[in-house]
């Protein structure tokens, strides 16, 4: 048996002791429930069709940064959200992504369900696939709900995580030099 979304979203209120007929609530579960199908909105989409061609010959063979890209995501574990920012950078081979396409390609993944070490390597990943990059670093800082309003209930905590593909990796110059460009280290 399935339910709606809606109607799901009237169960709960049930189940945490409210009356979803009452005048605050009426709308709540078709509300709540196209809420929830926008913030996962990232299930409908792919990288091709983010990326849709914007791939653009270059010489340039110098590191490429898109910083402070915001993003919005939910933790799969308790469907409470983590915002942060995401920085990306590549080391392009001929070829150069269009410059909005990174912070779709960001948005795309964060509005899954998520937790942010997956996050971090599926953005890696694709920029990869998608440029054939020489390299590819993404460090993202996230502040988890989670962690905040539940459990531990630490306000001022941060998690970072990192993912760094072919020279970013391999070079602690070139690892470095992303990293104090994005602020990460002195």
């Amino acid at each position: 048996m399935t339910r709606s979304l809606p109607e799901n979203y009237r169960e709960i209120l049930i189940g945490l002791g409210e009356n979803p007929d009452r005048e605050g609530l009426l709308d709540t579960p078709v509300r709540a429930a196209k809420a929830m199908q926008y913030l996962c909105h990232g299930y409908e989409q792919s990288v091709d069709e983010i990326v849709n061609g914007a791939l653009f010959a270059s010489d340039s063979d110098e590191m490429i940064i898109v910083a402070d890209i915001e993003l919005y995501s939910l933790c799969e574990h308790h469907l409470l959200p983590f915002i942060g920012k995401a920085h990306v950078a590549y080391i392009p081979t001929g070829k150069v992504l269009g410059l909005s396409k990174i912070a779709r390609l960001v948005d795309m993944f964060a509005r899954r369900l998520q937790i942010q070490e997956n996050l971090t390597r599926q953005i890696a990943d694709a920029v990869q696939q998608v440029t054939d990059a020489a390299g590819v670093a993404v460090v993202i800082e996230a502040r988890h709900m989670c962690m905040m309003m539940r459990g531990v209930e630490k306000q001022n905590s941060t998690m970072n995580t990192s993912v760094m593909l072919g020279a970013f990796r391999d070079s602690s110059n070139t690892r470095q030099e992303f990293l104090q460009l994005i602020g990460r280290s002195k």
